[in-house]
């Protein structure tokens, strides 16, 4: 009975190792995908949405204050550079100009009168400085007058739209309240934000071109107009770029858009791989490395340039070469220098790996 105990006894254990065994290995021999890594050369795309917005988008105000005679255009209507927009009534304004230009008429009478007494020695210096510095002053102030009562009309500052109009006839409005907000009607502006690794390789940029859902199939060339060099809230640099008229279809203000910005690759040896084969840990980025030789695979650091919009990221490495194989999923289940098993790659006769 004893011998028989021990028999049973060494036979649990050899299946426990034998267990254990097969359990490290299934551990050890994790199924992973691999993927190749290829060079990066001449120019690359990036991708960032943006929004339509006009070149000119501004609210117009009147520069004296005064009740609101008459608004001469309705919303949305298309006006043209000078065009009467909106008047104040210039009751007040007349009369103070009326009031003024008679006293400047008595003035300069007068001023007149003294300077040819002084030509003629008629008159003290003093009294000919007082003329001369009088007649100054009084035709400053009729010319204010004569501007103030000019102010009571708003014009159009450039062709384009009225996009609304913020008060009605008879309302009362200070100097320098919006009144009427106008768009401009020239080439419309596109308006992009790049993050700060972007933003540092803005002199590699080399042409854009923005694109719209509604209208598949075309490519809107764009300029660069400016990129603002102090980031906002959300650490994005600003960057308008003019669409350039070549006679289709113009897009409006208001519109989203997608725009590619094509950069050169420069001298940093640029790399691509798949975004899923990057692994973040600590702060550092790293990919495993497939040698097939052996079945193994070893950490490498990279440093991610920047993400791409087919699923791959472009990155860099002095430890890496073009051609050589990566893990592009499975990366957080494995250890350096662990034995990998490559998932099969799917042929056209067996789809989806049914077979």
């Amino acid at each position: 009975m004893k011998l028989f105990c021990c028999i049973i006894l060494g036979a649990f254990m050899v299946m426990s190792a034998s267990c254990s065994h097969n359990s490290k290995e299934t551990r050890r021999m994790q199924t992973v995908k691999i993927d190749t890594v290829f060079s990066v050369e001449g120019q690359t795309p990036l991708q960032f949405p943006g929004k339509v917005k006009a070149a000119q988008d501004v609210n117009l105000s009147f520069r004296v204050s005064g009740t609101i005679g008459k608004i001469c255009v309705e919303d949305g209507a298309r006006v043209r550079k000078g065009q009467l927009l909106a008047q104040l009534d210039p009751t007040d304004y007349r009369i103070q100009l009326e009031a003024t230009e008679a006293e400047y008429q008595q003035v300069k009478a007068e001023a007149e009168r003294v300077m040819a007494l002084y030509k003629d020695n008629g008159t003290t210096p003093n009294a000919n400085d007082k003329a001369v510095y009088g007649l100054k002053q009084i035709t400053a102030k009729y010319q204010h007058h004569k501007d103030q009562l000019e102010y009571t009309n708003l014009y159009a500052p450039f062709d384009g739209f009225v996009q609304k109009h913020l008060f009605d006839e008879h309302e009362t409005v200070g100097a320098g309240m919006p009144v009427i907000s106008m768009i401009s009607q020239g080439a419309p502006e596109v308006e992009i934000n790049l993050p700060a690794a972007e933003y540092i390789r803005r002199t590699q940029f080399t042409r854009y071109h923005a694109t719209f859902d509604i209208y598949p199939g075309k490519f809107y060339p764009l300029e660069c107009i400016s990129i603002t060099p102090k980031a906002n809230a959300n650490q994005l640099y600003s960057m308008r770029l003019r669409i350039v008229q070549d006679g289709r279809p113009s897009p409006y203000p208001g519109m989203n858009t997608m725009v590619t910005v094509f950069c050169s690759a420069g001298d940093m040896h640029s790399l691509s791989v798949s975004s899923g084969a990057v692994l973040q840990k600590n702060g550092k980025a790293a990919v495993f490395v497939y040698d097939p030789s052996k079945g193994t695979v070893r950490s490498c650091e990279v440093t991610v340039l920047r993400l791409l919009t087919n699923g791959r990221s472009v990155i860099t490495s002095d430890a890496l070469q073009p051609g050589e194989l990566v893990v592009s999923s499975g990366v957080h289940h494995i250890e350096d220098g662990e034995v990998v098993k490559p998932l099969p790659p799917i042929t056209s006769t067996n789809v989806g790996g049914l077979l």
